[in-house]
């Protein structure tokens, strides 16, 4: 089978497709800041150029980050992915309503069953961006709509479970931990749960300043995953911006 290849800049190309009145409302206020400094105090020119240099910086760093996570690391060619004791029989990924791995995992374990679940919902997930991101990419053939309260998933009954950049769109840390032990049931005996996300960390910072508080510190996710009953069995960067926790039920190191 052919392998599937995404297209130069399609990652950061949909973050600003997708996010583009925020890149207009930049542009907008630098503009006129620029140009209102001719008719300011020349005393306050200093400040307003330093604020569009460093405001213009903010946004190119943003997009550089970007670009580099989403089309140049090896985060959607899944090598960093192993699993070197056994082929996994049973797969489920869950997104939060823009799903850009699902063909993905079908390429890289093609005798595997996977089941695609999306925890998307209007009345908490309200950011124009994922209406968007959901109009431009239908859901994968087969993606069953569920709720984070609600996993419809037998217990033991699954080899691994993938929420990649997903999980952090339950901002709640009560229905956090109720997921998660929903997870932690629904894993075999030597089951995993991989989950990646970006972290409220330094690096995230440095590339998105303010928008980092959009992401869990490490502190949360331990904590959720040891509420939860999951052992931390590694813990790795793909990238100096998104992290990988491998989970287990059972503290099963393979």
């Amino acid at each position: 089978m052919e392998g599937i290849k995404r297209k130069p800049f399609q990652g950061v190309s949909n973050i600003v497709r997708f996010n583009w009145q925020f890149y207009v409302f930049a542009a907008i206020a630098l503009l006129t800041l620029f140009f209102a400094q001719q008719i300011l105090p020349i005393t306050l020119h200093f400040y307003i150029t330093l604020f569009i240099i460093l405001s213009t910086l903010a946004v190119i760093m943003s997009l550089s980050a970007s670009y580099y996570i989403y089309d140049v690391s090896n985060l959607y060619t899944l090598d960093w992915l192993h699993f070197p004791a056994s082929v996994p029989k049973k797969i489920v990924t869950i997104n939060a309503g823009f799903d850009e791995t699902s063909a993905l995992l079908v390429q890289k374990y093609p005798n595997a069953c996977l089941e695609v679940f999306d925890f998307y919902d209007p009345t908490k997930h309200t950011e124009v961006s994922i209406e968007r991101a959901r109009r431009a990419y239908p859901s994968f053939p087969g993606t069953i709509t569920i709720s984070t309260t609600n996993i419809p998933l037998k217990e033991d009954s699954t080899d691994v479970i993938f929420l990649i950049l997903a999980a952090h769109e339950i901002r709640n840390e009560v229905e956090r931990v109720m997921f998660f032990k929903q997870l932690q049931k629904a894993l075999t005996l030597n089951g995993k749960i991989i989950v990646v996300e970006h972290q409220r960390d330094l690096a995230n910072f440095l590339a998105y300043n303010f928008g980092f508080f959009h992401f869990h510190s490490n502190k949360t996710w331990k904590n959720a995953f040891q509420n939860s009953n999951l052992i931390l069995e590694k813990e790795f960067k793909i990238t100096p911006f998104i992290s990988t926790f491998i989970l287990n039920k059972n503290g099963i190191t393979s």
